[in-house]
């Protein structure tokens, strides 16, 4: 995306009523930088024009008549790398999370969002940040919590740690150390106060993990270590 001086949006749900309403909605900030410049009400509709409208956010549905919104997400992930994809959804359901996210979306959100929640959430993906909703982050979190209970058993944070370290051989302690402290859950701001580190700090040992473990971010993470073995099912 070249500039953020002006976000190109287009909707994407079959929902008629929604789609009209949210279309108001995002007109009446134009002067927050947002217009919508296409809607569809399918995959399909969505994916014909997208080469005629090109939009630099697209808010997909997930359920959707004739090609449903995680399939249409994969394959503009894969043919339009350059086009961000919020899903925007009444379904707050862990396997679709997996998959959408799995699939090249950027976040996830519910539609009970406040209006000037979901404009910064729009601005946010603009700018290459992936999130989820709160609600669906927290259990995000906490299912790959119960998922490390299980495989490490009744075990310390150190021994935790060091079996990260026995996982990822090319992890430093202090790597380590803050992987764990991520996979809880835990921001950057939280990890430099309990490592007592900046937290600029706290960013370079995160780029150095994600390349060293193959993860593209903290989601991705998740994934690789057990939070999308949902996604083998799907």
């Amino acid at each position: 995306m070249e500039t953020l001086d002006h976000i190109k949006i287009m909707i994407v749900d079959d929902q008629r009523l929604f789609v009209a309403s949210l279309k108001v909605v995002l007109e009446s900030s134009r002067q927050e930088g947002l217009s919508v410049v296409g809607v569809a009400y399918n995959g399909n509709e969505c994916l014909s024009q997208l080469r005629s409208v090109k939009p630099d956010i697209i808010l997909m549905d997930i359920r959707m008549p004739e090609l449903d919104g995680v399939e249409t997400t994969r394959i503009i992930h894969e043919s339009f790398p350059e086009i961000r994809i919020l899903m925007l959804t009444t379904f707050d359901d862990d396997s679709y999370v997996h998959r959408a996210l799995g699939s090249g979306a950027m976040g996830y959100v519910l539609k009970n969002v406040e209006p000037a929640e979901l404009l910064a959430c729009i601005k946010a993906v603009a700018k290459g940040t992936l999130l989820v909703s709160s609600s669906v982050g927290y259990r995000l979190f906490s299912n790959f919590e119960s998922e490390f209970e299980k495989e490490t058993g009744n075990k310390t944070d150190l021994e935790r740690i060091e079996k990260l370290r026995t996982r990822f051989r090319n992890l430093k302690r202090r790597e380590a150390e803050v992987l764990y402290l991520l996979l809880q859950g835990l921001d950057n701001r939280q990890i430099s106060q309990k490592l007592f580190i900046a937290e600029q700090t706290v960013k370079n040992y995160t780029s150095a993990i994600y390349r060293i473990i193959g993860a593209q971010d903290r989601l991705h993470a998740l994934r690789l270590l057990g939070i999308g073995r949902d996604n083998d099912r799907s």
